[in-house]
């Protein structure tokens, strides 16, 4: 199984509506691809929170084939939505992990 992690950094002001957003449109859109098992959204704690609050949103996925469709089929038309209505309010980088137990 792997986890495609993004980690957002979110502006302030803007956190609430965007965590609405994103539980409600995006998330669920990530979701309809049919390419994930599940996933969370956890607040990351102990960051400097004076520019933004920090946030890991965890898909769950079966094998590293499945998650390469995604990144060159959906991904791009997703993440595109994503910047686009939130343009300058954030920042976000992606990892990869692979579970073992």
């Amino acid at each position: 199984m792997i986890i495609y992690n993004v980690t957002v950094k979110i502006n302030t002001e803007i956190h609430e509506e965007w965590l609405q957003w994103m539980k409600t449109v995006h998330i669920p859109d990530v979701l309809k691809t049919g390419r994930f098992i599940s996933n969370q959204i956890a607040l990351v704690l102990g960051q400097d929170e004076s520019d933004g609050i920090t946030y890991a949103i965890q898909y769950i996925c079966k094998d590293m084939k499945t998650l390469h469709q995604y990144t060159i089929t959906e991904a791009p038309a997703l993440q595109k939505e994503h910047t686009e209505r939130y343009k300058d309010k954030f920042v976000a980088y992606r990892t990869l992990m692979e579970i073992i137990s």
